[in-house]
């Protein structure tokens, strides 16, 4: 039992990459948090101070998330906040140059 779900989390992760692959190419922007893994076309990224604590703000429109679980990893507009570190990475350009 316990190999039937190790393989069934296996596949889940294998198929979760392969849309990866696959979807990659349709975004601008990788963006790391502390809790999830996305893909976006837009980023705004804010920063708030409270006290003496901070904590961000990140607002993505067009994403993606990484969830094995989620049955739709296409999000039109997500709202993540964060007291820990996000990573926000530009992806290179999949354009042609214009010549």
């Amino acid at each position: 039992m316990s190999e039937e779900l190790d393989r069934y989390e296996n596949d889940l992760e294998l198929a979760l990459f392969r849309e990866y692959r696959d979807v990659v190419t349709l975004f601008r922007y990788v963006i790391e948090t502390d809790r999830r893994f996305y893909l976006a076309n837009q980023v705004d990224v804010q920063v708030h101070h409270n006290g003496g604590d901070v904590f961000f703000e990140v607002n993505l429109v067009d994403a993606w998330v990484w969830d094995i679980y989620r049955p739709s990893r296409f999000v039109q507009r997500v709202r993540v906040i964060s007291f820990k570190d996000i990573n926000v990475e530009e992806l290179p350009s999949t354009e042609l140059p214009i010549t």
